[in-house]
C-alpha cells in the first residue's frame, strides 16, 4: 500500500540498480506531449558532462525523474527534466521533489546565481509547480519554451 508522506521525499542517483524502473515511469497520458521519455534523459545524461539523473523516492517507493546540470552554453544550472510517475501526482510530492533539486544545486561547489528550466507554454501544470517553487517566468526561447529562472537570495 502507497501512503503519502512528502516528507521523506530523497534524491538517489540513477544507478544500475534503478535505472530500468526509472525508464519506466510515465507522466499522465496529457502531460506526455510535452516531455521526451526518461529513458531518453538517462542515455543523454550519459554524454551531457556536469549534468546528474537522479530517481526521486518517496519512502523506498521510485515516483518520478529529475535530470539538472551546468550547461555549457550558458554557464547556468539547468533542470532539464523533472516528472512525476502519473500514479502519484496531485500529491505534493513535486514540489518537495523541486525543492530537494534546489537544495542539492544550492550547495554545488560550482553553483551559479540562477537555475533556469524550460517548459512548453501550454503546460500549466509545469508552470504552477515552477511558481509555487520559486521560479519566475522570463519569456519564450527562440526554440519556443517558456523559460523560467530561479535565483538564489
Amino acid at each position: 500500500m502507497y501512503r503519502r508522506n512528502p516528507n521523506i521525499i530523497t534524491l538517489k542517483a540513477v544507478d544500475k540498480s534503478n535505472w530500468e524502473e526509472c525508464a519506466e515511469l510515465q507522466p499522465n497520458p496529457e502531460q506526455q506531449r510535452f516531455m521526451v521519455s526518461n529513458l531518453y534523459s538517462i542515455a543523454e545524461c550519459q554524454f551531457l558532462d556536469g549534468f546528474l539523473s537522479k530517481a526521486i523516492y518517496n519512502d523506498d517507493v521510485l515516483i518520478g525523474f529529475t535530470m539538472f546540470g551546468l550547461d555549457p552554453d550558458d554557464g547556468n544550472y539547468w533542470v532539464y527534466r523533472f516528472m512525476i510517475d502519473e500514479r502519484f501526482q496531485g500529491r505534493g510530492h513535486g514540489y518537495h521533489a523541486m525543492l530537494l533539486v534546489i537544495d542539492e544545486i544550492r550547495k554545488a561547489s560550482d553553483r551559479t546565481d540562477v537555475i533556469m528550466i524550460g517548459y512548453k507554454p501550454d503546460n500549466e501544470l509545469a508552470r504552477k509547480l515552477y511558481r509555487k517553487s520559486g521560479f519566475r517566468e522570463e519569456g519564450i526561447s527562440p526554440w519556443g519554451e517558456m523559460l523560467a529562472k530561479y535565483r538564489f537570495a
